[in-house]
């Protein structure tokens, strides 16, 4: 057994490269929404209602960019604008029920073309990557403290 650290840069570099591929793989021509809107859309809908510049905040854009987001959201109807009740000079946004209906629809999309890009991968690559996940989505949630949960057996 090695003592030696692994490369952390090689690794991310690799990650990167990969995460790009299957990202680029997974989104379809014919999609109604382009992965932005759809990311901004789950997080209202996880999360809302939301004031504009949470949201921005959140998915790691600009407000300039997040108004554009919210413009289409709004005119697909996806999204409803309500007061904020702690600020009336603001306002907040919703999922309605067609946008949640949306997300929903993006998701499988999404799922049923990952599904089909590790269909045949054998088994021990299925349970390299299933063992992988917990790391990746605390990755992808910005945890600052990224440890691996107590391995209680």
């Amino acid at each position: 057994m090695s003592n030696r650290q692994p490369d952390r840069t090689e690794i991310a570099a690799r990650l990167a490269a990969a995460v790009g591929r299957i990202n680029r793989r997974a989104r379809t021509d014919s999609a109604a929404l382009g992965y932005g809107l759809v990311s901004a859309l789950a997080t209202i809908q996880a999360e809302g209602p939301l004031r504009p510049g949470d949201l921005s905040r959140i998915e790691v854009v600009t407000k300039p960019t997040m108004t554009r987001i919210l413009t289409e959201l709004e005119q697909r109807g996806f999204i409803a604008r309500e007061a904020d009740p702690r600020d009336g000079r603001a306002f907040m946004v919703s999922a309605t029920p067609e946008g949640i209906a949306a997300v929903e629809r993006a998701r499988s999309d999404r799922t049923g073309i990952v599904a089909a890009l590790i269909a045949d991968l054998p088994t021990e690559d299925v349970e390299a990557v299933a063992a992988a996940l917990g790391a990746l989505e605390r990755i992808g949630q910005g945890d600052r403290v990224q440890e691996a949960p107590n391995d209680v057996r």
